[in-house]
């Protein structure tokens, strides 16, 4: 009830609300111009420091426009960033599609759509490099229309504008264009109430240690706060602008730099801060009661057996993209829960980390195994599974799952009798007959007395006779009597339905 409390404290305050600064993801193919773009309007130049011209991070920055504050992620475009794509239009108010006016649609832009449509994020085309002498807006919206995107002009109601990154032609109207659909979509929040947000990203840091970038979607983030980012909490040891500039709050939609990390920050993960330490750990302690059994599924539905698992990966790409595999897995109340995740070789620590944990298992892509950790596995019962191929290693997990699924009591009705005639009751026994009009029902089966098409109680069928020979079963068709072992007492025109529990 404690734990209610916190986080109804921690909500409640929402209803105060004010306009606040849309967050917005930009988001398009690769080489179409979202850095160009950000570059113009930080004035900063961040494209040709990037490996190959490509962002390869997902970073957040913050402006002023016409006095108010927008803030923009800047979202990679190589296919290789699929997934933190798909995390900056979750987190993101309004998105971004920029579409270079020489190629139009391309590979990246189509998945960043489909990012967006699925978290049905409000968003505006930007068609860039206009200033091209080979650039063709119509082509370009032609482009679109063929792919569902209808811009305004060109029958929909997609806004859009035309712009060049390089020279800044158009892009002061890009950003009035955002401002109106932010006021258009009412965004709301509190700034006196404790901060509520994103993981946007998270690395360690030589110099400071573990280190995330947070979206602070509602609230106000103190440098004294405690974060609460799934199970972990952690007490903030500093906490800075997207300048790296060391603050001592910041507030709606700011972008946080934090520090003081025991443990990596799940990208993705929703995070709460607090103003103490226990409000925080008894929300942490909710968390893990209503979360460990189905980690991150947002499913609904508790499963009812837990398969713990460890991941390991050759590399951090492969390992998001291992777990995200592993995640899409379905099997009725079963489900997977990711005790920790690492890149590089399974070790004995590894084993030791849910050696407690029944049916745990490790699995590993391109990656080996300690013999340390193999003797610790077999010593804990412990499953160690590596492959090469992420898609093997989703089937032999699926298969593990369906291997543990929970044998359900189910019960198969086996025949149906009216009855016609009540001979005698004495106690719990009766006499009576009936007529057999489903099935066939036998001695020492358990039936349902139904009345009026409602169950009314249940008992035994003690002994049957036919022609007033005794017999141990009765088919359909046949009349019979009985004697019932039943508190309730039956009436003529009930129904008996013999049925036996089996599982399955």
């Amino acid at each position: 009830m404690g734990c209610l409390l916190i986080y109804m404290t921690n909500t409640e305050t929402k209803t105060n609300t004010e306009e606040r600064p849309p967050v917005v993801a930009v988001m398009g193919h690769v080489d179409h111009g979202k850095s160009k773009l950000l570059d113009y309007i930080r004035k900063t130049n961040i494209v040709d420091k990037e490996a190959g011209g490509i962002t390869q991070s997902t970073s957040a920055y913050e402006v002023v426009h016409n006095g108010k504050k927008i803030t923009f992620l800047d979202t990679p475009g190589h296919a290789a960033f699929t997934t933190m794509r798909e995390r900056g239009a979750q987190i993101a108010d309004i998105a971004i599609l920029i579409v270079s006016a020489e190629e139009g649609v391309k590979a990246q832009t189509l998945e960043a759509l489909q990012s967006i449509n699925e978290q049905k994020t409000p968003f505006i085309v930007a068609i860039n490099k206009i200033d091209k002498p080979s650039a063709n807006v119509d082509n370009t919206k032609q482009s679109l229309a063929e792919h569902g995107v209808f811009v305004e002009g060109y029958g929909g109601n997609v806004p859009f504008a035309l712009i060049s990154a390089k020279e800044g032609t158009g892009v002061p109207a890009l950003l009035d264009l955002l401002l109106l659909v932010a006021e258009m979509e009412e965004l709301r929040g509190n700034h006196n109430s404790p901060a509520e947000g994103f993981v946007l990203e998270s690395h360690l840091d030589p110099k400071v240690g573990m280190t995330a970038t947070f979206i602070i979607k509602n609230g106000t983030l103190h440098d004294s706060d405690f974060i609460v980012v799934g199970k972990e909490v952690t007490k903030i040891k500093r906490l800075a602008d997207f300048l790296d500039k060391q603050v001592k709050e910041l507030s709606l939609c700011a972008p946080a730099r934090i520090s003081g990390f025991s443990k990596i920050p799940q990208v993705g993960f929703p995070f709460t801060a607090f103003g103490n330490k226990k409000d925080a750990e008894c929300f942490a302690e909710c968390y893990k009661e209503e979360n460990c059994l189905c980690e991150e599924k947002g499913l609904g539905v508790k499963a009812e057996v837990t398969i713990p698992i460890v991941i390991k990966a050759d590399v951090s790409g492969t390992l998001e993209a291992l777990e995200k595999e592993l995640k899409k897995l379905s099997v009725e109340k079963v489900a997977i829960n990711i005790i920790d995740r690492g890149v590089g070789t399974i070790t004995e620590n590894d084993v030791k980390l849910i050696q407690s944990f029944p049916g745990a298992k490790v699995i590993g892509f391109r990656v080996k195994t300690e013999k340390s950790a193999l003797t610790q596995a077999e010593k804990f019962a412990i499953t160690i599974q590596t492959s090469d191929i992420i898609y093997k290693l989703s089937e032999w997990l699926e298969e593990e799952m369906k291997k543990v699924v929970p044998k359900q009591r189910i019960e198969e009705t086996l025949g149906k009798a009216k009855i016609l005639k009540v001979f005698s009751k004495d106690k719990d026994k009766q006499i009576v007959g009936g007529t057999v009009v489903e099935g066939l029902i036998s001695i020492g089966k358990e039936i349902k007395i139904i009345r009026r098409d409602t169950e009314i109680g249940r008992g035994k069928i003690v002994s049957l006779q036919m022609q007033k020979i005794k017999a141990t079963e009765i088919a359909e068709g046949n009349q019979f009597g009985t004697e019932i072992d039943a508190k309730i007492e039956i009436a003529p025109g009930d129904y008996l339905e013999a049925f036996e529990t089996v599982i399955k």
